[in-house]
């Protein structure tokens, strides 16, 4: 059953009700079993309304309206599932070329001397740069 309004919901189960109390009146005995057309219309709305208020409705047990749901989720877990979803990569596409990305360091010795390092390239070697800067002979003391 396709999405509806709470409204709309509250209208079919109006009608829902009128019949069944129809199939009441002209059903053989009372032991005939509800028509699965029936069930199938009930299972539909408590998709949108809460399950005890459609059975009390309806004048059904609420196990029984559980139940017929349960089964319907069954039968729609045994229809076939939509093919697998594939991974598709798509390349990017640049609009214009990007700035290189900025790497700056800033360091400072206990004896205050500093260090500043800005650059784009993508391989430096910052731990030599670092090394040799922290283990530089500082002022004597």
């Amino acid at each position: 059953m396709k999405r509806m309004s709470n409204a709309h919901a509250e209208e079919q189960l109006a009608q829902l009700v009128t019949q069944f109390e129809h199939w009441r009146q002209h059903r053989v005995s009372r032991a005939e079993r509800i028509p699965p057309a029936l069930w199938k219309q009930a299972v539909a709305l408590t998709t949108v309304l809460p399950l005890s208020r459609v059975a009390t409705c309806l004048r059904v047990s609420w196990s029984d309206l559980h139940t017929q749901c349960a089964a319907a989720r069954g039968t729609a877990a045994t229809e076939p599932a939509p093919p697998p979803l594939h991974f598709v990569e798509v390349p990017p596409v640049a609009g214009w070329p990007l700035p290189p990305l900025e790497t700056t360091i800033e360091l400072q010795r206990p004896d205050g001397a500093r260090l500043r390092i800005a650059t784009h390239e993508a391989a430096v070697p910052f731990a030599t740069l670092v090394r040799t800067f922290l283990e530089s002979p500082g002022c004597s003391n």
